[in-house]
């Protein structure tokens, strides 16, 4: 198929540029999408065993499911921005603007934790977004975390251009318990200071 796929670019080219050089080559194009899309990409057809590939990633119920996320090779990224010492404060409204973004896109989102380049998000445990598929929230945080703080980049370093895309990584961990869910968050408070002392 991803051969076809490539194959498909000259006709589709084709297409929109030889409008006006005769009916033949419009018929011809037209022709070729049309079997292509009746045949390789229909629904209910016998390719469809392959999605029994797909691995069962269903989320414990009665879980709090968290999503973390971190930035890729932040130091980086911070030093060839321009980032103030220890924290930058545009840095860390943009952070927290991104994880706004996200918890109004996901309302079972009840915390959204952040500290340095790291965001966590934790769902109700009775969360049935994405029918608790763990690669399904943890792409959708992701992405719209991180397309946010492009997006609103500007409105935090309007003096100093994005150079390149960031980039961050997400994990999905659960926790059966309230007092497990506090020390998670203990735990990640603990890691801020400690860097804080670091850099201080």
């Amino acid at each position: 198929m991803f051969r076809q796929l490539i194959h498909l670019k000259a006709p589709l080219l084709s297409l929109i540029r030889c409008q006006d050089r005769g009916t033949k080559v419009e018929k011809y194009n037209l022709k070729v999408l049309a079997s292509f899309f009746t045949t390789s990409v229909m629904a209910k057809s016998k390719f469809e065993y392959v999605r029994n590939f797909e691995t069962d990633d269903t989320c414990l119920r009665n879980c709090y499911i968290v999503v973390r996320l971190d930035g890729r090779n932040f130091h980086k990224f911070a030093e060839q921005h321009g980032f103030a010492k220890p924290n930058d404060d545009r840095a860390l409204s943009l952070m927290t603007r991104s994880a706004r973004s996200v918890m109004e896109e996901l309302e079972d989102i009840i915390i959204a934790y952040g500290q340095s380049d790291e965001y966590s998000f934790i769902f109700t445990r009775s969360s049935n977004w994405f029918k608790r598929r763990a690669s399904k929230l943890m792409t959708h945080v992701a992405s719209q975390f991180s397309s946010s703080y492009v997006f609103y980049w500007k409105d935090y370093f309007a003096e100093q251009p994005l150079l390149y895309p960031p980039g961050f990584d997400g994990r999905v961990v659960l926790y059966p318990s309230n007092r497990n869910l506090r020390d998670y968050l203990s735990w990640r408070q603990a890691d801020c200071e400690h860097h804080f002392r670091l850099v201080t």
